[in-house]
């Protein structure tokens, strides 16, 4: 049982860092999206526009890191 349980938490850890990586390079996506729509509707507001989905963006990457770095942290604790 000893070697599964390491063979199960690093999968596990990389599904999750996958999981977590994929699911922020979604929301940055529909961030860039919603930003070029509002530029395109409203021109005179992108530079507003542009600041605020940086800001969102470097908000969805710490998240990404910190649950990349948890799964990563669970994989190596020995069971």
């Amino acid at each position: 049982m000893g070697m599964w349980s390491y063979a199960l938490a690093y999968l596990a850890a990389g599904l999750g860092a996958g999981l977590v990586t994929f699911g922020a390079g979604f929301g940055i996506g529909k961030i860039a999206a919603a930003a070029m729509d509002g530029t395109a509707r409203q021109p005179e507001a992108g530079g507003a526009i542009r600041i605020t989905m940086i800001i969102a963006a470097a908000m969805i990457e710490g998240i990404a890191l910190f649950g990349v770095v948890v799964c990563f942290l669970l994989a190596s604790i020995k069971p």
